[in-house]
């Protein structure tokens, strides 16, 4: 079974995106531990903190499908999801 994302934001008192699923599942990630683990660069910094900011639950996949680093590597235009 397939758990839908019900939300999903940024939290700025605890650094942490907040995915919240259809089934009431709740999963924090840390961002600052997923700089520490990708050992990532200010300009890789900046362009995680504005995924971050601006499209978290785009955040949230890659961190939850481990393509991270394959993020950053590419060249992209941000697309906000509506």
């Amino acid at each position: 079974m397939e758990r839908k994302i019900k939300s999903c934001e940024f939290n700025l008192d605890t650094n942490c995106v907040e995915v919240e699923f259809s089934d009431g599942t709740m999963l924090v990630i840390n961002c600052e531990a997923v700089e520490d683990v990708y050992d990532i660069g200010v300009f890789e910094r900046s362009e995680l903190d504005w995924l971050i900011y601006n499209n978290p639950l785009e955040y949230a996949y890659h961190v939850l499908n481990g393509s991270v680093r394959d993020y950053l590597k590419g060249n992209h235009e941000h697309q906000l999801m509506d």
